[in-house]
């Protein structure tokens, strides 16, 4: 029982053993899915466990009209927008100068000219550098540049404007750009002493 239809059968005939294997098999990505929108992993671990039991309890709607690790994926970042809507305070706060410096910004501005190529920075530097962002910055971030999502669909899941998403980007990026300017910094210096 190592195929996702053989796990998914087992899972719709009520085996626990099923619901242990799809949880090992999908876990590990998911967790890493769930610590892009939150802030550390004990964080990350509670919105998988929640996404988890949307995934056993829902199982039967997964209509093979995807890839079953796809289909669980947008659980969890459902999971991960619920929990962050659930502890919303004041993630979002945008003043005027910064809502017309957002407009300017279009829905295609590619976020490879953020990051150059040569630079060195690990996956799990950036991960960290991702997750240190404020909530709404983060959140925004996650969908607009990992999930692909729009400006406006970002601003229907959130319930915001599309200028408040707009500036939550800008904001992320400017945040990021300054930590992996600092990171390059420390590098170089580093670099230089040796």
């Amino acid at each position: 029982m190592n195929s996702d239809e053989q796990i998914i059968a087992g899972c719709l005939e009520g085996k626990r053993k099923a619901f242990n294997l799809l949880f090992r098999k999908h876990a590990p990505v998911m967790l890493g899915v769930c610590m892009r929108y939150c802030k550390n992993r004990i964080d990350a671990e509670d919105v998988m466990q929640d996404g988890f039991i949307k995934v056993f309890t829902q199982i039967s709607k997964f209509r093979k009209e995807g890839s079953f690790e796809g289909w669980i994926k947008r659980i969890m970042i459902n999971a991960a927008i619920d929990n962050y809507q659930s502890n919303l305070k004041h993630a979002f706060h945008a003043d005027v100068s910064e809502l017309e410096e957002a407009i300017s910004i279009g829905d295609d501005e590619d976020l490879e000219n953020d990051i150059p190529d040569h630079l060195n920075i690990g996956k799990e530097t950036l991960m960290q550098m991702i997750q240190a962002l404020p909530d709404g910055y983060r959140v925004v971030f996650n969908l607009y540049a990992i999930e692909n999502f729009s400006h406006k669909e970002i601003a229907s899941i959130l319930g915001i404007s599309e200028n408040t998403s707009k500036t939550q980007l800008l904001k992320a990026r400017k945040a990021l750009r300054k930590k992996i300017e600092e990171t390059i910094r420390y590098q170089y210096i580093n670099r230089v002493a040796i």
